[in-house]
């Protein structure tokens, strides 16, 4: 019987080189990576947007102290309420969406910790911010099929280069362990800031019918919508009457701040 030597640069030896070269090469990739990850740590560490304690972007000092929105509040809009029961404005309408509610005043460090996040890049606060979500959706109960940010107007998206509050949805969605939909909620309309509209009429004008959404999948689902900030509720009404009419059995908004 001839046995085949094969003199191939491919022979089982040489594979086995090969092989192991690639694994080394990986190996000091990985490696290299993670010094690239230690010396960026190094050059820009996080900076607590409180204080500027070099840690955290919420330091232990400042998380102990976050002016977080306590009750008695609205059981809809999620506003101060002293009677605890529906304030006159949402008593007076039906809303589509069942109830909102905010982990904190939009004032001091979470301000400018939102402010951050929205005007200035710093993506990498979305996860910390969005641990204070999962925390407060944990110790409620709140039970959601889905998870949906509200979307940005595309042109006003393409100029950030980021939805801040798809951001925060992503980071809920890991921790909760519940799906995000991220493109399936459209915003065609409502291109002007909420944040140049005072009044609720205003607001109300500027979102009315700005959202879409025609996926299947929200049939008798219930949803969490999430954004960063609620002023008068309204972008939240806008986008909950786009998913009921998309099928969805519950809308229950949720943001990291509200303006009271």
């Amino acid at each position: 019987m001839v046995r085949y030597i094969s003199t191939s640069p491919f022979s089982a030896v040489n594979c086995a080189s090969a092989v192991t070269r690639t694994l080394r090469g990986h190996d000091i990739l990985r490696r290299v990576g993670r010094l690239s990850a230690g010396v960026l740590d190094c050059l820009f560490p996080c900076v607590c947007v409180g204080c500027g304690k070099i840690g955290d972007y919420i330091c232990a000092h400042c998380a102990a102290h976050l002016p977080v929105l306590d009750g008695p509040l609205c059981p809809r809009c999620g506003q101060p309420q002293v009677s605890g029961i529906l304030c006159p404005s949402c008593a007076a309408k039906v809303s589509p969406v069942s109830s909102i509610r905010s982990v904190f005043r939009f004032e001091g460090v979470v301000r400018r910790a939102v402010h951050e996040l929205k005007y200035h890049n710093l993506r990498a606060i979305a996860p910390a911010l969005a641990t204070y979500l999962a925390e407060y959706a944990r110790q409620r109960e709140v039970v959601a099929d889905m998870i949906v940010p509200v979307p940005l107007h595309p042109q006003r998206q393409r100029r950030r280069g980021y939805n801040q509050s798809e951001l925060l949805a992503r980071a809920l969605a890991e921790s909760l362990a519940t799906p995000v939909f991220n493109n399936s909620l459209k915003r065609s309309g409502g291109q002007a800031s909420q944040v140049r509209t005072k009044s609720m009429t205003e607001r109300l004008r500027n979102v009315a019918g700005a959202f879409t959404c025609t996926d299947a999948s929200f049939s008798d689902k219930r949803i969490l919508l999430i954004d960063d900030v609620c002023t008068t509720g309204a972008t939240l009404e806008a986008c909950a009457a786009a998913l009921r009419s998309a099928g969805a059995s519950d809308v229950f908004g949720l943001t990291v701040a509200r303006e009271v």
